[in-house]
Parts: structure tokens; C-alpha cells; sequence
């Protein structure tokens, strides 16, 4: 992969130059250009196809995602210099030609198995609902509202409209709801760190383990979005409910998976019977709270 990648930077390389300043290329070097280019991007498709699925659907993913944006990339620049006046190189014509060397270059950045592959996707993620957290404490700051950088107008209407704060209710359920939040971050963060200290991707079930892995824990990041704008005001519990039955659905599954996984030895259990149980008890308060609604 490295050494294809490293050939079509070359061939970007070359093709801009041929028409970055007169005079025009002959009809036979652009053929020869076309050709050195159509093989360079061949050879980049050809060694993402040669990749084993065996060697893991996460690793996979994440080298196809790479081998895209290189071929996107090519096919930008030709693009560019197809339609840029013949006289001097462009503007854009240097942004792209720029765009393919930093597409290519993002190889040295690929992991090198499935576990180091398993590992960015659950950093990625955990990285999401880090945010996705400190935005959520942040509108809930003790009296702010969270439209106070709405300006009032026409169609919102007056600051003391009810659609723009939370009832006492509302913070009841918001508390519990927080509650499920914290345990999706501790989630990542734990099987993240297992995953660092005892993942191995020797054999297919290690592997399989891992994806299997990846695959769940990347629905965690969507399902707590999802919760979070279900709690701004004017709040429906039962949508609340409902999205908070799907995080903790999903984050039982995550538990589960890591538990029978090759990443737990027995000295790992305990957090996972802990946050199970902080699921469930969270879990439990928010059909208290919104028992009334069914």
C-alpha cells in the first residue's frame, strides 16, 4: 500500500508539472502521462483488493477509506487540469495536485492490523461522545437556558416562552438521562483501554472479536446524538425514553460483546458487572420518571 500510494503522488506530481506553463504537451507524452497515471491508480485499487477480508472488516474500512481518497483525488486533479486555461497553472490546480500528495501521505498514518485499526475506530468514537457530553453539562449549567444565544424575534416569540427551558420534571428525567451519557463515555474509554492492553489479532476469532467489537461500539456515538437532542427543550419524555432504551440497549450489547471477547480476562470483569448495573439503574429511573407517559 505504501509503495503504490507512494507512486501516485509521484504521477500527480508529474502530471501537474507537464501543465503548469507552455508550451502544450505532445499527444504522445500525454498518453505516456495518461498511462503512467491509469496504472498508478490501478495498483492502488489492486493492493486494497489483495488485502485478506481475514486480516479484518474494521482494518479493511479504514485502508478502503485511504485508497478513495487517493483515487478521488487523481480523478479531481485530472478534472482540474481538463478545464484550466492552457497558459499558467491554477490556482486550483495546485490545491489539488496538494490534496493527492496529502492523500497519499496518510498512509504512514493506516494501522497495521486489526488491532491497531479496532483501537482508532473506539477513539474515534469515544472522542464523539466526549463532546457530545460537555456540550450536554454545558446547557445544563444551573439556571442557564439553553437558547439564551437566541436572540428573541418574531417567530420564537417572547424569552419566557415554555419551549425554551426545562420544567422541574424535565431536569428529573435530564439527571438520569446524564447519568446514561457518563456510562456511555466510561464504556468507550474501558473497552478502549482492554482492547489496547489485550487485543490481539493472531488468530481469525481474535480478529472476528475485534470487529465484532468495533462494530457495536460504533452505534454508541449516534444512539447518545440521538438521546441528546431528544433532551432540549420543549422536551417529549416518551421520545427521551424511547432513545435512552436504545443507548442502553446498545451499551448492554457492547458489555456482553467485550466480556465474552478475548480482550477480558477475569480481572477486567468487575467493571463490566459495574456498568452494567449502572445502565440498569439509570435505565430503571428513566421508565420511573416516564411511566405517566405510556
Amino acid at each position: 500500500v505504501g509503495q503504490t500510494f507512494k507512486v501516485t503522488s509521484q504521477e500527480a506530481t508529474k502530471l501537474s508539472l507537464a501543465f503548469s506553463r507552455p508550451p502544450l504537451t505532445s499527444a504522445e507524452d500525454c498518453r505516456k502521462l495518461s498511462e503512467d497515471v491509469q496504472n498508478a491508480v490501478l495498483a492502488v485499487a489492486m493492493v486494497y483488493y489483495w488485502l485478506p477480508k481475514g486480516q479484518g472488516t474494521t482494518l479493511r474500512k479504514m485502508v478502503r477509506d485511504a485508497t478513495t481518497e487517493v483515487v478521488e483525488g487523481m480523478i479531481q486533479l485530472t478534472e482540474t487540469i481538463l478545464s484550466a486555461p492552457l497558459e499558467s497553472s491554477s490556482q486550483e490546480q495546485l490545491i489539488s495536485t496538494g490534496g493527492v500528495w496529502e492523500a497519499c501521505e496518510q498512509v504512514s498514518n493506516l494501522p497495521r492490523d486489526n488491532q491497531a485499526a479496532v483501537v482508532s475506530a473506539l477513539a474515534a468514537c469515544l472522542g464523539v461522545v466526549k463532546d457530545a457530553l460537555e456540550e450536554m453539562e454545558h446547557a445544563l449549567v444551573e439556571g442557564r437556558d439553553p437558547y439564551s444565544d437566541i436572540m428573541e424575534d418574531e417567530e420564537l416569540g417572547f424569552r419566557g416562552n415554555r419551549d425554551t427551558y426545562w420544567s422541574e420534571a424535565d431536569r428529573k428525567l435530564l439527571s438520569s438521562c446524564m447519568g446514561l451519557m457518563k456510562a456511555s463515555k466510561a464504556c468507550l474509554k474501558k473497552v478502549l483501554g482492554v482492547v489496547k492492553a489485550y487485543g490481539k489479532a493472531d488468530s481469525p476469532e481474535q480478529i472476528a472479536q475485534l470487529d465484532d467489537l468495533a462494530d457495536i461500539a460504533n452505534e454508541i456515538s449516534p444512539s447518545v446524538d440521538e438521546l441528546a437532542l431528544s433532551m432540549y427543550p420543549p422536551m417529549n419524555q416518551l421520545a427521551v425514553r424511547l432513545n435512552a432504551a436504545k443507548l442502553a440497549s446498545v451499551l448492554k450489547k457492547v458489555l456482553e460483546i467485550t466480556k465474552t471477547s478475548h480482550v477480558c480476562p477475569p480481572s477486567e470483569e468487575g467493571w463490566v458487572q459495574f456498568l452494567t448495573g449502572a445502565v440498569d439503574h439509570n435505565m430503571n429511573k428513566i421508565k420511573n420518571f416516564t411511566q405517566g407517559q405510556l
